[in-house]
């Protein structure tokens, strides 16, 4: 199969949160099939509610720094899936996806055809065997692995990581993981294993104890990022700059909470031995696009992802702290499956313009229904991102906001 017919056949296997199997008997059966690629590399598994794509993106920079060959694997996707398997900073190309594709194909079609294997595997499974299975014939020596739903029976939990980290658990996925944060903190400690160090990011009480009554069990060491005390902390509208461990951070992602999150990965970098240059190098070179990310300057433009109440509120604060006594225009989109109402609550007061649409998915939420949960004095519906960015606007800096399908949609239109 070419690209576009691998990519309809995985969208074919129906959407990959609705069509989710959390459990690991498939993937196992197939990595095994496979030969089981996910052991030829080194591996760093990261989960966690916010926060975990980037400060798995400053991992992988890191380490990159440190004259490693390097993949990163992440979901979702903003424009095409080939974002999610990447090595050395560059995404696969269509035919590089296509091949990996064919791989994990081949042997799944086989083992049905035998009667081994129950189903196709989804489509999630289907891209972390991909990228596993890449990573192997690339030779990668180390691979960032990002949890794509949970944690314990994610379909990247048959790696045997040599280091663990877990960004801040929070609510999201409640239909899946439980609606505690004890019960969600429960996933996220799945990926712990035995002897391997967790690098642990700030958590609330009730998650922390969940998590390290887990690490206790498994003897897993857990490295606190709160050991490490930041110093000289400075903020602005792009960025971070502070002091940990004698080490200087220069952090380009925008966001008070990216300061948690690049000490995360610093905390990370040092127990996989990198030096302080090279961990302050590798963090300065990071990229994780559309969170908080500004795509035009004139006008001023900003995506970010924040669709989960903990995002809402970075999003808030950010907008609150670097943006005040601006007018602020506010594109905004939603799943049925998100905490919509508590978001919008956080996010519409802060908007003098707020248009309202929805992403180019099935689950999008109608704008009609999210406009009738927090109504706004200056509110109005386009039907797709493309008519929201046509429309007149008076306001001197607009944000889009969340699902990361709408700033997918709205980066494919803006980043040429």
């Amino acid at each position: 199969m070419n690209y576009p017919e691998s990519v309809d056949y995985l969208y074919a296997l129906g959407n990959e949160i609705r069509t989710a199997k959390l459990g690991l008997e498939r993937m196992r059966l197939v990595a095994d099939a496979m030969r089981n690629p996910e052991r030829k590399f080194r591996v760093v598994h990261v989960a966690g509610t916010n926060g975990k794509g980037s400060t798995a993106a400053m991992i992988a920079a890191g380490l990159r720094e440190a004259r490693n060959r390097v993949g990163l694997f992440t979901s979702p996707h903003l424009v095409e899936p080939t974002e999610r398997i990447v090595i050395d900073g560059r995404a696969v190309s269509a035919a590089e996806f296509a091949e990996a594709f064919a791989a994990v194909h081949r042997v799944a079609e086989r083992m049905m055809e035998a009667g081994t294997l129950d189903a196709h595997p989804t489509y999630f499974e289907t891209v972390t065997l991909m990228a596993f299975w890449w990573f192997a014939k690339q030779a990668v020596d180390w691979a960032v692995v990002e949890v794509g739903l949970g944690g314990r029976l994610d379909a990247t939990n048959i790696v045997t990581p040599q280091l663990c980290v877990i960004t801040p658990v929070d609510y999201d996925h409640e239909a899946w993981l439980g609606k505690s944060l004890e019960a969600i903190a429960f996933e996220k400690a799945g990926i712990l294993k035995a002897g391997v160090p967790a690098v642990l990011a700030p958590q609330r009480p009730a998650p922390r104890d969940v998590i390290v009554k887990r690490a206790e069990t498994v003897f897993a060491p857990i490295l606190d990022s709160v050991a490490w005390p930041v110093a000289e902390l400075e903020i602005d509208a792009n960025g971070s700059r502070f002091v940990t461990a004698g080490i200087r951070i220069d952090c380009p992602l925008a966001g008070e909470h990216q300061v948690e999150n690049a000490r995360t990965a610093a905390v990370a970098l040092n127990a996989l031995n990198l030096t302080p240059e090279q961990i302050r190098a590798g963090i300065a070179a990071a990229r994780w696009p559309g969170r908080l990310e500004m795509v035009s300057e004139v006008p001023e433009i900003w995506l970010d992802g924040a669709h989960n109440p903990s995002g809402a509120r970075a999003l808030a604060a950010y907008i609150s702290r670097f943006h005040a006594g601006r007018r602020i225009g506010l594109i905004y989109g939603a799943m049925r499956d998100k905490s919509v109402e508590e978001i919008v609550g956080m996010l519409f007061p802060l908007a003098d313009e707020l248009i309202i649409t929805a992403p180019d998915q099935t689950r999008a939420l109608r704008a009609g229904a999210i406009l009738e949960m927090e109504p706004h004095r200056n509110a109005r519906i386009a039907a797709d991102v493309g008519a929201a960015l046509a429309m007149e606007r008076n306001c001197d800096v607009l944000f889009l906001t969340g699902s990361l399908y709408l700033v997918g949609e709205a980066r494919a239109i803006l980043v040429q």
